[in-house]
């Protein structure tokens, strides 16, 4: 502290927390970065070549290892019990880019590619749909810095839908997607393959919306790994994180698709469930 500026300096910094913190900002601007990337230039370089032949693909799957650098910091952070304030802001930083700009810009970048001459009000449309989801989660990462509470006994559940999970919804549709739109494997359903990748770069902007107005909402998630997967279990809930662990190796873009998507339905149909079983007690 300064005596007369009265400023503080943070002159030194946890190492591995704020390294897979940054981990996750860099992976965000990555996959902006390549979903950017125009198809139509040469590269010499062949890793260069593969990341903007399949640029939305690799742009939904840097999503994905940005969550999961995601994971590692806060882990890393009470494993060492190094949790400071400087580490919470800058992961809400990071998770600004990784999980608000990054799957909002993808969204744009993707539709568009199917949609080049698309009326001027309609693209606005877009625009202004993606922008919308940007801010709101700019003010999820907000009040969530601003209501947080240390310690994991506090964070079994979250108010409104997580940052993550709203752009793990968003590039788990993207993978679907092009799973659906480039692989030749499904053979004789091969049109109806194409028809549904057309039909969900339609739903991709109504769950850009969806997912943030979720986001912002007073609707509770809860945390998956803290309240379903730590401490004592049964048999029979192993065999179940097996089971689905075993169906993401088969088939991981349709089953982290379906997973996340169900994931941001959770909220609204449990909250509807609850609002109709409020009903049916008293006049019973």
């Amino acid at each position: 502290m300064r005596r007369h500026g009265r400023r503080a300096y943070v002159r030194s910094v946890y190492f591995l927390p704020s390294m897979a913190t940054l981990g996750n900002a860099v992976c965000g601007f990555a996959a902006i970065y390549i979903a950017g990337l125009d198809r139509r230039e040469v590269s010499p370089d062949p890793l260069t070549t593969w990341f903007t032949q399949y640029n939305f693909l690799a742009a939904a799957y840097m999503i994905f290892v940005a969550m999961l650098f995601d994971g590692i910091d806060g882990r890393l952070a009470r494993f060492t019990r190094h949790t400071t304030d400087f580490g919470g802001q800058l992961d809400s930083l990071a998770d600004v880019i990784s999980f608000g700009a990054a799957p909002a810009y993808i969204s744009l970048q993707l539709f568009k590619s199917y949609h080049p001459d698309i009326i001027p009000g309609f693209s606005r449309l877009i625009w202004a749909v993606g922008a919308l989801y940007l801010s709101c989660a700019a003010m999820r990462l907000a009040r969530f810095n601003v209501s947080n509470e240390h310690g994991e006994q506090h964070h079994f559940s979250f108010l409104g839908l997580p940052s993550p999970g709203a752009a793990g919804a968003m590039a788990a549709l993207i993978l679907i997607q092009q799973d659906l739109a480039n692989d030749p494997w499904h053979g004789y359903f091969a049109g109806f393959a194409r028809t549904m990748s057309h039909v969900l770069i339609y739903v991709l902007p109504v769950i850009v919306l969806a997912t943030g107005l979720l986001m912002v909402s007073n609707i509770r998630y809860p945390h998956i790994i803290n309240r379903y997967l730590k401490g004592k279990k049964s048999m029979a809930r192993l065999i179940l994180v097996v089971i689905r662990v075993l169906a993401i190796v088969v088939a991981h873009r349709y089953i982290l698709g379906i997973g996340c998507v169900l994931y941001g339905l959770w909220g609204p149909i449990s909250y509807g469930y609850a609002r109709a079983r409020r009903r049916v007690i008293p006049a019973g």
